[in-house]
């Protein structure tokens, strides 16, 4: 097991807020596996990136030797978490939720070691409790405590309805903390309230209390709101490869390094080393096909990423062509401004498409860049290039 230093640095990568973090360092110094817990509510069949911070926290976790609980929410699910909401979450059914379980299970394992990786049910636990053991679990927090938390409050200030099943949520989450007899708990940002909860019910129920990693709420591929498959700004990590492909190198550049802090398992030595590649003149882009590569890697196998970029419909690699080139004979009396091929061969929509990618930069022949003055001579064959995703090998044929 590594030093306690070493760690500690690998635990605190990434993540928002370590509580306490002294607590957590004596733990460690035990020299003892500690039981690392993080629960998913299965509300959706399909998880995306933005899930995956956490999943890639416990992994961080198992690799430090640790034991990792995937808790399933599947009694909790069945209330629906208020966090964040402004409000109540229609409740699902057992079956829905136990649907979404398993394709949890089956996606989670391409991170997980499932060797390493104890997977449980809070309605084990959660079944069992007599109504006494509810009132008893009730009794731990008044509802002046609940209202100060922060989606409670907005809406009871702004007289929306709070159902009371919804004050069961934190104090039932709290409890799979006692039943597991978590030493960590992991959460997002949105979750430290609830996660809070496990550190009061643990000490009432005679517990060490549980330490707390939040992490933070990925940014989707707009680098502005969080992640969400209802915003279209996400990654699934059961999307095609080319999908998934397209998508990270699509990314803006301002976004990268967090989404190599947060998603990649390289060093950050690694990936200081891109960032000085990059300020000393590596293109970005290429920097982004590696973090794209290992992610298409880690669901979907090496094979698949090495060929990721041909499944993603471009040619985003330095140098390559597709592989079905398409051959294309536009007629001509004399030479053409390379504007004028580049229309008649079909790789732009119309001469202003033209005259806008060459004023970008964006038209290459036979691998460079050319501008509108180039002349494409008559009887010659080039391969041409129009923005990212037009190619085409062009012969200039007379009339």
């Amino acid at each position: 097991m590594k030093s306690v230093e070493e760690q500690l640095a690998l635990i605190k990568r990434g993540a928002e807020e370590v509580l306490v973090e002294s607590e957590l360092v004596e733990k460690l110094k035990r020299g003892q596996p500690l039981r690392i817990k993080a629960g998913f509510d299965p509300t959706a069949p399909d998880l995306h990136l933005g899930h995956t911070v956490l999943i890639n926290k416990l992994r961080q976790f198992q690799d430090l030797g640790h034991q990792v609980i995937f808790l399933i929410g599947d009694f909790t699910g069945m209330i629906g978490d208020p966090s964040g909401k402004s409000a109540t979450r229609p409740p699902l059914t057992r079956e829905q939720v136990l649907e979404n379980a398993e394709t949890y299970k089956q996606q989670v394992f391409k991170i997980l070691d499932p060797a390493k990786t104890e997977v449980a049910f809070n309605s084990t636990w959660m079944d069992k409790l007599t109504p006494a053991d509810f009132i008893r679990l009730a009794s731990q927090y008044t509802v002046a405590r609940m209202l100060e938390r922060d989606d409670f409050d907005k809406r009871y200030t702004t007289n929306q309805p709070i159902a009371i099943h919804e004050f069961l949520y934190p104090l039932v989450q709290g409890y799979d903390s006692v039943a597991l007899k978590a030493d960590v708990e992991l959460g997002g940002t949105d979750q430290k309230f609830n996660l809070l909860m496990g550190r009061e019910l643990q000490r009432a129920y005679g517990q060490e209390a549980q330490n707390i990693v939040t992490m933070p709420l990925l940014e989707g591929l707009d680098g502005v709101k969080k992640m969400s498959k209802s915003l279209g700004n996400y990654v699934g990590i059961q999307e095609a490869p080319g999908v998934m492909y397209s998508k990270l190198v699509s990314i803006p550049d301002t976004l990268m390094w967090r989404y190599f802090e947060l998603l990649s398992f390289r060093s950050m030595e690694e990936i200081d080393q891109f960032r000085a590649d990059v300020a000393n003149g590596a293109n970005p882009r290429d920097i982004k096909i590696k973090l794209a590569e290992e992610i298409v890697a880690r669901f979907h196998g090496e094979e698949a990423a090495a060929n990721a970029h041909r499944a993603a419909g471009n040619r985003m690699k330095e140098g390559e062509l597709p592989e079905d080139l398409p051959e294309v004979e536009v007629t001509a009396a004399e030479s053409l401004p390379i504007a004028a091929v580049l229309n008649r061969a079909g790789l732009v929509k119309n001469s202003a498409q033209a005259r806008d990618l060459l004023s970008g930069g964006a038209v290459k022949v036979d691998g460079a860049v050319v501008d509108r003055d180039f002349m494409f001579a008559l009887g010659a064959t080039h391969v041409c290039q129009a923005g990212k995703k037009s190619f085409a090998r062009v012969t200039l044929k007379a009339e």
